[in-house]
């Protein structure tokens, strides 16, 4: 009867620390998809940017602006975002040039992997 009962107790402790490792790697495999989806939304917003702005042969319809801004805040980065808005609110093509490349040089700053 004995025996019984140390068996079932070590096979209880075998499955606790089975189910233990099981928790820890979901854990891990639930934060390599957010950091996933963090980086797809990167690179969302920066193959807009690039095709609908750095590619233009004018003017950006406000319609592709807004399609850029709601991507910039669906990152979900305070600094990218406001970012994104001091290239739009530059006033001069020069100060425009200048914070694409803070821009540019800040998202791929943020991709994680």
């Amino acid at each position: 009867m004995l025996l019984v009962v140390l068996i079932v107790a070590a096979a209880f402790i075998i499955l606790l620390g089975q189910y233990f490792i099981l928790l820890q790697k979901d854990k891990i495999n639930q934060e390599t998809i957010k950091l996933y989806q963090h980086n797809d939304k990167i690179l969302t917003f920066t193959k807009l940017f690039v095709k609908d702005v750095l590619k233009a042969d004018g003017e950006v319809p406000l319609s592709q602006v807004l399609i850029l801004e709601s991507a910039a805040r669906d990152i979900n980065s305070k600094p990218i975002y406001d970012e994104w808005q001091k290239f739009v609110k530059a006033k001069s093509q020069l100060e425009a040039q200048i914070e694409v490349k803070n821009l540019l040089e800040m998202l791929v700053d943020r991709i994680n992997y």
